[in-house]
């Protein structure tokens, strides 16, 4: 069998290689959450350097978030969902104030970038990072490649800093290894096999409705509710191995280390630069609100800012499982973070756009 330097599966193997060989280096170090942290080091860096072009699949992604949404649905118990329930005029207010926190940091990076408010604007809502790039694109003189750097660069610094921050002696979390089991769910207590099938299979049923049903992020929200449902009904699901829980954060770390292409950028330096600024500063607004949410109710710290932290529901979830968070909770609020900005946000930006600004919506 032949390879060429451009053939799909030569490329395939030598980021697979690197990936490993960052996410092993990351163990050696010790480092939080290291299979997710090193794969995309590494690529991050490889793409930048190396002679045969990187290749991931997506549907290695997509497999990844279906790994992490089932683990995320087993921790829905009754108590967890009616708790979130009550729970949600804080959801609301603590959504509405990260997104006007954000808009105002918008306005400082456009006022000092010089790029356009709504470009930036776009760049920084904490939402999917697939969904405001579409929004993007429906829009005229939004500056696309502008926007979907700011969203990966956002996500990256929080994906990079959170972890420090939450093993760190802020939130005065030691563990670093996943758990053997979720906490705060039910998990059966019968064989791994042929349960651990039945489950996969509604998993990836559930991926596939969400994704018809134009969910956002689908193959990581239906296999939290697919697994969620039976979860409460009495079916629970046998926890998965930490081995398989490291493979699924290899498969979604690999992806977003390619994601980010600086080449593609204008006026780099000022961008990146100010990119890194309003990340930290969304997470230091984060662990502000996070203190304001503890104070309303009886949750930890790390709790508390993981549900809050605006990155990826995925990552804050695997976050979540290392440090024996309370998943349910962080689900909770990031899963209503995001349906809120997949549904509220973007026709408010677009009639504040469309009458503030004279921005004009493509029509097909």
């Amino acid at each position: 069998m032949k390879f060429t330097i451009d053939d799909k599966r030569l490329r395939f193997c030598v980021t697979l290689v690197t990936a490993l060989i960052g996410g092993a280096l990351f163990s050696i170090i010790h480092s939080p959450i290291p299979w997710l942290l090193g794969p995309m080091t590494a690529l991050l860096i490889g793409s930048r350097f190396g002679k045969v072009q990187f290749y991931w699949p997506r549907m290695i992604r997509d497999t990844g978030l279906v790994i992490v949404g089932y683990s995320i649905g087993l921790s829905f118990s009754k108590e967890a969902l009616l708790e979130i329930v009550a729970k949600l005029p804080s959801m609301l207010l603590m959504t509405v104030l990260l997104v006007c926190c954000c808009a105002g940091i918008a306005f400082v990076v456009s006022k000092l970038s010089g790029v356009d408010y709504p470009t930036v604007l776009i760049g920084s809502i904490p939402g999917g990072l697939s969904q405001m790039i579409i929004f993007a694109e429906e829009l005229k003189g939004i500056n696309i490649t502008t926007v979907t750097f700011l969203q990966v660069a956002r996500l990256i610094m929080i994906i990079f800093f959170v972890p420090f921050l939450i093993i760190g002696p802020l939130f005065n979390n030691t563990s670093n290894t996943v758990p053997n089991i979720v906490t705060g769910g039910a998990v059966s207590t019968g064989p791994f096999f042929p349960t651990i099938i039945w489950f996969g299979l509604i998993c990836v049923v559930c991926a596939l409705l969400a994704r018809k049903l134009h969910f956002p992020t689908p193959y990581l929200l239906g296999p939290i509710i697919g697994t969620a449902i039976f979860n409460l009904i009495g079916a629970h699901g046998p926890s998965l191995p930490p081995s398989l829980l490291d493979a699924s954060q290899l498969f979604i770390g690999a992806y977003i280390g390619l994601l980010l292409k600086p080449e593609k950028l204008e006026h780099k330096t000022k961008i990146i630069s100010l990119a890194l600024i309003s990340g930290l500063v969304m997470i230091l607004v984060s662990i502000g609100l996070s203190m304001l949410l503890v104070s309303f109710y009886h949750i930890c710290h790390s709790t508390s800012f993981l549900a809050l932290a605006p990155g990826g529901m995925d990552q804050m979830g695997i976050l979540a499982h290392v440090i024996h968070a309370d998943l349910s909770m962080v689900t909770g609020y990031q899963i209503f973070r995001l349906l809120f900005i997949y549904f509220v946000v973007p026709p408010i930006l677009r009639w504040i756009f469309k009458v503030g600004m004279g921005k004009t919506v493509n029509t097909p």
